[in-house]
């Protein structure tokens, strides 16, 4: 499959004029997802996507034209109206294809692919899916039901090739499941998930997933809105990614080039302390976007963004990279065949500490234990860094969870945040949000509660 694929790729690039760079990009991907309900399969859905996208550079115009078809007639047809579509596109130096890494040769990472994944047999999936549910069922007290228990996997092929030498391609597979438990008490309901990755089905733990969401669900029971105020502020894993993910979004250099970063013109500035160090990493094995090499065929590889409070640089794709005279970080992303490469984190990380979430209780003392925040991107201003979002979790007194909380608002500034983050937990997970994030517990100060 990878071989046919890449076969594939080579005769495109081959049909290059000489005055032009082209560049072929091909996926060969399966999907399958099953939901339960009820003890029985709600839907059970296994999908296949295969296409190739093509890109033309010409006298610094970009032409982008995608097929499904694989056939060579179809493959021509597309060839041809990337060339059209690059007559009509803005001439920019900055449109360029990459050069190959040195060597010539794209690396992989083998790891990301394991050959039992094609041995699971269809059942093996249904079972797990129905596990999930009734694990979440079982727990009985206020446990009323699942909104959603779904288990997914997927195999894909990424392949690429063009004028410029680079030509590569690499397989993964990923499992997963998620469950979001519902309970209700005295006329209240809340809801909270639960989730388990993994590389091959036998990996992910359904029973730990169930768990985690009955959990998660039956501590937020009973909430009231807090009393407004400014108080420490601990969030969990799960909130935490949610600001990592525009934190991300303004150190992008596509950001700040349009002028859509609090960041702009900042590098070297400090941001926080000396605990602050946030990492990009797209090679790490056990991120969930790793990947050896980005959506144009650069390697991947760590890129430190803030390290040590410090501001070191942003997140660069080729395009970026030769606007700012600099080179691409591997960042370079694509949802899939049908779009040229755009620019997003992988396996963005808050380096982890040394202190468990127990240890951050005890040494906040009185505190608001965030578990969920609502609308962090819509509340959130990436030029300002201005933000007001709801949130649910439980107080914490003397050290330990105490009293439910919900429809609280926090609200601070991306900037207030930095410099009051007071710890980084020891608690370090890879979450498949937001590009693929890797979050702990955090304790922060200066941020305020708002409730009744």
């Amino acid at each position: 499959m990878t071989e046919d694929l890449l076969e594939l790729l080579d005769r495109v690039v081959a049909q290059a004029h000489p005055d032009e760079a082209v560049e072929a990009f091909g996926v060969d991907e399966t999907e399958t997802t099953v939901r339960a309900y009820g003890g029985q399969v709600e839907t059970l859905s296994s999908a296949r996507t295969r296409g190739m996208g093509i890109r033309v550079i010409t006298e610094g115009r970009m032409g982008y034209a995608y097929t499904a078809d694989l056939t060579e007639g179809a493959l021509a047809e597309t060839l041809e109206a990337a060339r059209t579509n690059a007559t009509v596109a803005t001439s920019e130096d900055a449109n360029r294809l990459p050069e190959p890494p040195v060597g010539g040769v794209l690396p992989d990472i083998p790891a990301l692919y394991d050959d039992a994944f094609a041995e699971v047999r269809p059942e093996t999936k249904v079972e797990l899916a129905l596990r999930l549910e009734a694990a979440v069922r079982s727990a009985g007290g206020a446990i009323r039901g699942v909104d959603t228990a779904q288990y997914g996997d997927g195999e894909r092929t990424a392949a690429i090739a063009s004028t410029t030498g680079v030509r590569g391609a690499s397989r993964r597979c990923d499992a997963f499941c998620l469950v979001e438990a519902l309970a209700e008490a005295d006329g209240a309901t809340a809801s909270a998930y639960g989730l388990s990755l993994g590389r091959l089905p036998h990996e992910v733990d359904v029973e730990a997933a169930a768990a985690e969401a009955v959990g998660r669900v039956t501590r937020l029971l009973g909430g009231r809105k807090p009393p407004s105020g400014a108080i420490p502020v601990i969030m969990d894993p799960f909130a935490a990614v949610s600001f990592l993910g525009v934190l991300a979004g303004a150190l992008t250099a596509e950001a700040v080039q349009k002028g859509r970063s609090l960041f702009a013109g900042r590098v070297g500035e400090e941001l926080g302390g000396a605990h602050l160090s946030l990492v990009d990493d797209g090679s790490l094995i056990d991120g969930p976007a790793a990947a050896p090499w980005d959506g144009e065929g650069v390697p991947t590889g760590p890129t430190t963004l803030i390290e040590r409070g410090v501001l070191r640089g942003y997140l660069h794709n080729t395009y970026t990279a030769a606007k700012d005279g600099t080179v691409s970080t591997g960042n370079a992303s694509r949802s899939g065949y049908k779009s040229p490469p755009g620019l997003s984190p992988s396996n963005l990380y808050l380096a982890p500490g040394s202190i468990t979430p127990a240890g951050l209780f005890a040494q906040a003392g009185t505190a608001f234990y965030c578990q969920n925040v609502l609308g962090v991107h819509s509340g959130a201003n990436p030029i300002s860094g201005d933000f007001s979002v709801g949130a649910n979790g439980l107080m914490i007194r003397d050290g330990a969870l105490a009293e439910p909380v919900r429809e609280a608002t926090i609200a601070g500034t991306i900037p207030t945040m930095l410099t009051g983050l007071v710890a980084v937990g020891s608690d370090l997970r890879w979450l498949p949000f937001e590009g693929g994030v890797g979050a702990s517990t955090l304790l922060l100060e200066g941020m305020t509660l708002g409730g009744s």
